[in-house]
C-alpha cells in the first residue's frame, strides 16, 4: 500500500500552477481601475469570499469532510462541499488527501507543506513545485479511503476548474467585466493567501494553548480574522475533529457560527467539539490548558 517515502525527493517546478497563480494576481489586479469597479462587484466579492471561503473551504472541505466534525444530510453535505470547490483550491478529494497528511506528519518530512521548510515553502512554494511522494493518486487515495470512491466527489475533482469558468460567464452576463474581476479573480487570490496564511503564518506567529510535539502551529489572531476561525490553528491541532476552533474566550471563530445556526436549525448533528479548562499545576513544559473531544447534546 503506498504511503509517505521518509526521504523527502527532490522537488521539480510546475510551470502550469504558477502560471495559473500568475494569472490570477494580474487579473485581481485590473480591481484597481474604474473601468472594473462597481459597487455590486464589491458586493459579490464580499458575499462569495464569506460563501467560498468559510461555508466552502473551513466548513465544508475542512471541519466536515476532512475531520467529521459534525453529521449533514447528505444533500447538504454535498451542497457545501460544492461550494468549496468554487474555491478553486482543488477538488474535495486532493485537498482532504493533502489535509490529512498534514495532520499525519505535520512539520516533518512527511507533510507536504512543512513550515520547518521556511514560510515561503508552506505559503505557496509547496504548490507551484510537483512532489510526487504526496501527489500521486495512489498516496491519496490512501488517505481517503472513506471518499476517493464517491461519484459525486469525482465529479468535483475532474470538474471544479470548469465549474469555475462557468461562474464566471455567469457573473459576465449579469454583472459585465466587475464581477468578473472582483467576483472571480480578486475573490480567489483573497480567498488562497487566506488559507496559505494558515499553514504560514500560523505556524510562526501567536500563542499556544497546547504543547504538541514537531508541531509548530499556532493561535494567530489576524489569521482567524481573514479564515474566519482557522487561525485557532494550535486549538485545531491539538482537537482536530472538533468543530469548534476557538476554544477561549476571545477566540472568536466565524466559521463555527454557522455550524451553530444549523444546529439550531436541526441539520447539522452528532457536532464534536474540544471541551477545555486550565491545567493544574502546569510545568514549564506542560499545555496551559487540557481538554477533550465530546459530542454536544442535540
Amino acid at each position: 500500500m503506498p504511503t509517505l517515502t521518509q526521504v523527502k525527493p527532490q522537488p521539480t517546478f510546475n510551470k502550469e500552477i504558477a502560471g495559473f497563480f500568475i494569472f490570477l494576481h494580474v487579473g485581481a489586479l485590473l480591481a484597481l481601475f474604474p473601468f472594473a469597479f462597481s459597487w455590486s462587484a464589491v458586493a459579490l466579492f464580499a458575499f462569495m469570499h464569506w460563501l467560498t471561503a468559510s461555508i466552502g473551504i473551513c466548513f465544508g472541505y475542512h471541519r466536515y469532510l476532512t475531520h467529521r466534525g459534525m453529521d449533514l444530510p447528505k444533500w447538504l453535505g454535498y451542497t457545501i462541499v460544492f461550494i468549496g470547490s468554487l474555491a478553486c483550491q482543488n477538488g474535495p478529494i486532493k485537498w482532504i488527501g493533502h489535509h490529512r497528511m498534514h495532520h499525519a506528519g505535520s512539520d516533518t518530512d512527511r507533510d507536504p507543506h512543512s513550515a520547518k521548510d521556511s514560510l515561503w515553502w508552506a505559503h505557496l512554494g509547496w504548490m507551484i513545485y510537483k512532489q510526487p511522494q504526496f501527489d500521486s493518486p495512489e498516496v491519496i487515495a490512501n488517505y481517503t479511503k472513506d471518499i476517493s470512491d464517491n461519484k459525486f466527489y469525482q465529479f468535483l475533482e475532474n470538474h471544479y476548474i470548469k465549474n469555475q469558468f462557468i461562474l464566471g460567464f455567469i457573473f459576465l452576463a449579469i454583472g459585465g467585466l466587475p464581477w468578473v474581476v472582483w467576483g472571480i479573480f480578486l475573490r480567489l487570490v483573497v480567498v488562497y493567501h487566506g488559507t496559505w496564511f494558515v499553514n504560514s503564518a500560523a505556524h510562526a506567529f501567536g500563542y499556544k494553548n497546547f504543547q504538541l510535539k514537531d508541531d509548530l502551529a499556532t493561535n494567530c489572531w489576524w489569521v482567524a480574522i481573514i479564515a474566519y476561525g482557522e487561525g485557532w490553528h494550535n486549538n485545531h491541532h491539538a482537537f482536530a475533529k472538533s468543530a469548534k476552533h476557538g476554544l477561549r474566550p476571545g477566540e472568536i471563530d466565524m466559521t463555527w457560527m454557522a455550524i451553530w445556526t444549523l444546529k439550531k436549525l436541526g441539520l447539522a448533528k452528532n457536532i464534536r467539539v474540544a471541551k477545555v479548562k486550565p491545567t493544574s499545576n502546569p510545568t514549564s513544559t506542560d499545555s496551559a490548558f487540557e481538554g477533550e473531544i465530546v459530542k454536544m447534546a442535540a
